[in-house]
């Protein structure tokens, strides 16, 4: 297990200094330097939506996304004040009129 971790260490600070090897020397402004900065972009999106999708896909595995439905509700059940509805929405007078 710690191998794994090590493993995994290396190839994440692999990950996050790829990219900046590009910016250690200057380059003569050509056509093909203006696309420098977009490569670097995309290999960075790419290799970080890598680890969140296998991330993602561990975290699935490991049983982390059962019953969300109910576990979303658990909010609902928590009593607090309201801080939102201002102190005249709560007039009963206004509610109580009688005219209708």
């Amino acid at each position: 297990m710690r191998r794994l971790a090590l493993v995994w260490l290396v190839v994440l600070l692999a990950a996050l200094t790829w990219p900046a090897l590009a910016l250690a020397h200057d380059q003569p402004e050509t056509k093909q330097s203006k696309w420098v900065m977009a490569d670097w972009m995309m290999d960075t999106f790419f290799i970080f939506s890598g680890f969140a999708l296998i991330a993602f896909l561990a975290a699935w595995k490991a049983g982390h996304f059962h019953e969300l439905d109910r576990v979303g509700a658990l909010p609902l059940f928590v009593e607090e004040e309201d801080y939102y509805t201002p102190e005249w929405a709560l007039d009963e007078e206004e509610w109580t009129d009688g005219d209708a």
